[in-house]
């Protein structure tokens, strides 16, 4: 931290908080003490350190009389004048402040769990220590993923640049309401994982098709390099998408098919097992595969020894007829996890057209296949030419994931969700969480994101959930959400060292997720079709029957 000769002199301490982690200061400028900003004092442990806090609290305790205030047409300050009070800060503030530490190059902040003394002066942190005491990485280095700068600093004077490598290893989780800027952030993140100094691979589920404009950063220079990088964008649609049936299993098939009865189900179990036991080792089934072996499993031995099918296997039969019209899912074509993961590749998925049973089973199976591709090739099982084989780690990101892994419903997806998250660290493979209602996000799902970006939230169920879903960020900031605005974000968890409002960057890219302005839209309809009204009705007779014709197929004298 910059010498506090150098930095202005704010408040003057009155003594400890309400905890061991707080103290008090007393200043009567209340123009720099704003909740979130960072404050230090100096503390002599053998040299001087600087003890870096944030201001969580602040409280008008003395002012002019309120009689002053209550006459409009009176100004208080020429009042008080009269009486011989000439101060130009009339009122003065108790400010609460929550102790982060001094900062060490090498292990990052140490609380010293020693409040100030009361008279102890309290500074205002400089930018320049604030780069290097908030960011694990600097903006434009190697693993760094510069995504805005501090909110309560001018803009662009404290850079805020996340950890990657924490980031991806660790999870993390976006949580927003409607119109807070979540997948704008979302897409500020992929630009910085793609940048030359980064070169991630990721995966990107979209249900909504807003992730295609990121198709823009192919030539972009933001996005090139001397040495001849440039990220490839691959953009699936539902006419791309193909899962290999013999990769799903007997819960994804489950999920799949109607309502079935209790018998009909324990038929279809065991039809896997004779269907495991008959391929021997060779998962290239198809529906007609599973079929023969649910009529094998259907089949019992009446009282004079002769076989005989029991009425489930028909109407499984008929159910699984259903998997033979699906466009998503086939005998032989398979997104591998070769063909979804490259460094400096990002694949989106765009499922917008997809019914939400058959996006809960894609998800599943690309999420599992990928888990095992990681850890297999982490464990020397697999060779180069496996389509498994991930010799790096990759990273995907689940829009809408609260559809995925629901608080309180069964989904496919749920359980691999929570084995990824709590197992894939081991192994490099990292999720991000993107959800718009975190009060429906399965808990043990959002607990296991290290790193989250608390946005504008409003809903009741949702703040309450983040009290205990995301500890990071401390209760202080989250009494913030409501109050921000649009681009406006709270960061903390791994990938920063202390929690920090952050103003999210412009993106590189166009952004997909617009709200479609809806009164424009209906005003330009308008008037085009007033304007070929007019048209009409100038034309000769003869012209307005051809266009009669052309346009309704039937024309009126």
């Amino acid at each position: 931290m910059t010498q506090a000769s150098d930095s202005p002199v704010i408040g003057t301490v009155k003594g400890p908080g309400d905890t061991g982690n707080q103290y008090i200061f007393i200043t009567a400028d209340h123009h720099q003490v704003k909740i979130g900003e960072f404050v230090y004092y100096i503390l002599e442990l053998g040299t001087a350190q600087a003890v870096l806090g944030k201001i969580a609290e602040l409280r008008l305790i003395a002012h002019l009389p309120d009689r002053l205030f209550a006459d409009t047409a009176v100004n208080p300050e020429a009042v008080a004048a009269l009486v011989g009070f000439m101060d130009p800060n009339p009122e003065i503030y108790e400010v609460t402040v929550e102790v982060i530490g001094y900062f060490h190059p090498a292990l990052g902040f140490i609380n010293p769990r020693i409040t100030p003394d009361p008279g102890a002066r309290v500074y205002l942190a400089d930018d320049a220590s604030l780069r290097q005491a908030i960011n694990k990485k600097q903006a434009g280095e190697t693993g760094a993923a510069h995504v805005g700068s501090l909110l309560l600093r001018p803009d662009g004077a404290v850079p805020v640049a996340l950890d990657v490598k924490e980031l991806v290893s660790t999870h993390m989780a976006i949580l927003a309401g409607t119109g807070s800027g979540k997948s704008y952030t979302a897409g500020v993140l992929v630009e910085e994982l793609l940048r030359p100094y980064n070169r991630a691979a990721v995966l990107i589920f979209d249900p909504h098709g807003e992730y295609g404009t990121l198709a823009d950063m192919r030539g972009h220079p933001a996005f090139t390099s001397e040495d001849g990088y440039c990220p490839d964008v691959t953009i699936l649609t539902p006419d791309d998408i193909r899962i290999r049936l013999s990769s799903l299993d007997y819960y994804d098939i489950l999920t799949l098919l109607p309502t079935m009865s209790d018998r009909q189900q324990a038929i279809l179990n065991k039809a896997f097992s004779v269907l495991m036991k008959h391929q021997r080792g060779t998962y290239r089934w198809d529906v007609q595969d599973l079929i023969s072996a649910v009529y094998e499993a259907d089949r019992s031995t009446d009282d004079e020894g002769n076989e005989k099918t029991g009425s489930s296997a028909p109407a499984l039969e008929w159910k699984l007829s259903k998997l033979e019209r699906s466009d998503y899912f086939h005998r032989m074509q398979h997104l591998a996890p070769k063909d979804l993961f490259q460094p400096g590749q990002v694949t989106v998925m765009q499922m917008s057209e997809i019914s939400q049973e058959e996006q809960q089973v894609i998800c599943a199976a690309i999420l599992r296949q990928s888990y095992q591709a990681r850890m297999n090739t982490a464990k020397e099982l697999l060779t180069a030419e496996d389509e498994n084989y991930l010799p790096y780690p990759v990273f995907i990101l689940l829009e809408e994931s609260h559809r995925f892994a629901p608080a309180h419903e069964p989904a496919r997806c749920k359980q691999i969700l929570r084995t990824v998250l709590s197992e894939g660290r081991k192994f490099g493979m990292g999720v991000g969480l993107i959800t718009q209602r975190p009060g429906k996000l399965d808990s043990d799902v959002l607990s296991q994101c290290m790193s989250q970006f608390l946005m504008r939230i409003v809903n009741p169920v949702d703040q309450e959930s983040l009290k205990y879903g995301v500890e990071a960020a401390g209760r202080d900031l989250l009494k913030e959400l409501p109050a921000l605005t649009k681009g406006q974000v709270i960061i903390s968890g791994a990938c920063v060292n202390t929690p920090v409002l952050c103003q999210v960057r412009q993106r590189l890219t166009q952004h997909g997720g617009e709200t479609l302005d809806a009164p424009q839209a209906w005003l330009s309809h308008f008037q085009q079709h007033r304007v070929q009204a007019r048209q009409m009705e100038q034309a000769p007779v003869s012209q307005r029957r051809s266009t009669a014709e052309t346009v309704g197929g039937i024309s009126i004298d």
